[in-house]
């Protein structure tokens, strides 16, 4: 069984950036399309980017590009999701989405089976 696990979520002030991670133990995260989504209270968990298995495809939602950037760190079996520029909008509780099978990279929950806890982010003055 894959047990993803976030982390680096916080309280920032807008202009600001947070590295969140992804992590897990017993597999090699490496073999796994990772996707990263974010959920406002409110509103439906929304899918911001993801990235392929070993790193040949990342995408990213028309409204995150430019400051969200996602990748990989092999050694300690960890993907990192980077957020620069952080506005309000951006808050919400942050998970990151492993497939059950082969998905190249998607944004869609249901192509995902494997969840982490979730990371709180919060952007605020």
């Amino acid at each position: 069984q894959l047990q993803l696990v976030e982390s680096g979520g916080d309280l920032v002030q807008p202009g600001g950036s947070l590295r969140l991670s992804c992590s897990a133990s017993g597999v090699t995260l490496d073999n796994y399309s990772i996707a990263w989504f974010r959920q406002a209270p409110g509103k439906e968990r929304e899918g911001v980017g993801c990235i392929s298995r070993s790193d040949r495809i990342t995408y990213y939602i028309d409204s995150v590009k430019g400051r969200f950037t996602i990748s990989r760190d092999n050694a300690k079996n960890t993907v990192y999701l980077q957020i620069n520029s952080l506005n309000p909008e951006d808050s919400g509780v942050y998970y990151c989405a492993a497939p059950g099978s082969y998905v190249s990279c998607s944004v869609y929950p249901a192509a995902y089976t494997y969840w982490g806890q979730g990371t709180q982010v919060t952007v605020s003055s």
